[in-house]
């Protein structure tokens, strides 16, 4: 008898528990996040993981039940790369062409959990979701000549806005990115949630690096009334800081089929908001 009621207390206390459980509603969240972010593009085709930047971000996500959510993010990331990292391929160690740029998104993706996720919950606090979407953002690619910081857009290294190359248009600081990525997130307790993702991002831009088509040296004029270079001309070919240049006119100098993208890998800390809802009498 004693076992029966004991049996009976603790499912009554388990209906309880369930009950007040399902009382609260996620009903959205909204957090930082931080991590790493990689380049990939003409000067990174094969691609390696060798150079890193910062990524930060923000971002607020509305629930629609346990499995699917809508979210709003803001990204800070830095990307940059050099050919001096390819010492597998003598052609681009011979090209000797570098970048560095600050990357500043806007995104809308859709998140969708593989398990129901409700936060507190002992049992249903973690699950792994891919998420996908659209977004913008802003680039300015720049390197280093002489110890000064030079901005590449401006300078059109492959012929951009000369009248000798009509078809080559000086690209913008914008462009559009599709992100696509896994991740995983664990309730730590009703209001807050952590949680890990890797995300890429696919660009319809060719221009993160600077580098797209092939070598345009006739586009501008080579020297500067005292002798001395053009800024144009030391860095749409920096072939001669490695031996003789390779910068002949229409030779490969990107791969204008492919498009650059960009990788984030991101801890996310959360804080979840919630509503109450009375439990229905059944």
């Amino acid at each position: 008898m004693k076992l029966i009621f004991s049996s009976l207390l603790v499912f009554g206390l388990y209906l309880h528990l369930s009950a007040q459980e399902q009382a609260f509603v996620q009903e959205g969240e909204y957090g930082i996040s931080a991590g790493a972010s990689h380049y990939f593009g003409d000067l990174n085709p094969n691609p390696r993981f060798n150079r890193p930047g910062m990524a930060l971000g923000a971002f607020f996500r509305k629930q629609f039940g346990n499995y699917v959510a809508v979210r709003v993010s803001g990204h800070y990331a830095f990307l940059g790369y050099s050919d001096k990292y390819n010492t597998d391929n003598e052609y681009e160690q011979r090209r000797n062409l570098s970048f560095n740029t600050n990357i500043w998104e806007l995104a809308l993706q859709g998140d969708f959990n593989f398990f129901k996720f409700v936060p507190g919950s002992e049992y249903n606090r973690f699950t792994p979701y891919v998420t996908f979407g659209i977004g913008a953002f802003n680039y300015d690619p720049y390197a280093y000549y002489q110890g000064q910081k030079v901005y590449l857009r401006p300078l059109g290294t492959e012929g951009q806005g000369s009248a000798l190359y009509p078809n080559r248009k000086p690209y913008g600081s914008m462009a559009v990115c599709f992100p696509i990525g896994l991740g995983v997130k664990y309730s730590l307790s009703r209001t807050t949630s952590v949680g890990f993702e890797v995300v890429y991002r696919f660009t319809t831009t060719d221009y993160i690096d600077d580098v797209s088509t092939t070598y345009a040296p006739d586009a501008q004029p080579h020297f500067l009334p005292n002798g001395a270079p053009t800024l144009w001309y030391a860095l749409q070919d920096r072939s001669y800081e490695t031996g003789t240049p390779i910068g002949l006119k229409d030779r490969q100098r990107g791969y204008a089929n492919q498009k650059d993208g960009y990788l984030l890998a991101e801890f996310t800390l959360s804080f979840n908001l919630t509503s109450y809802k009375c439990p229905s009498a059944n």
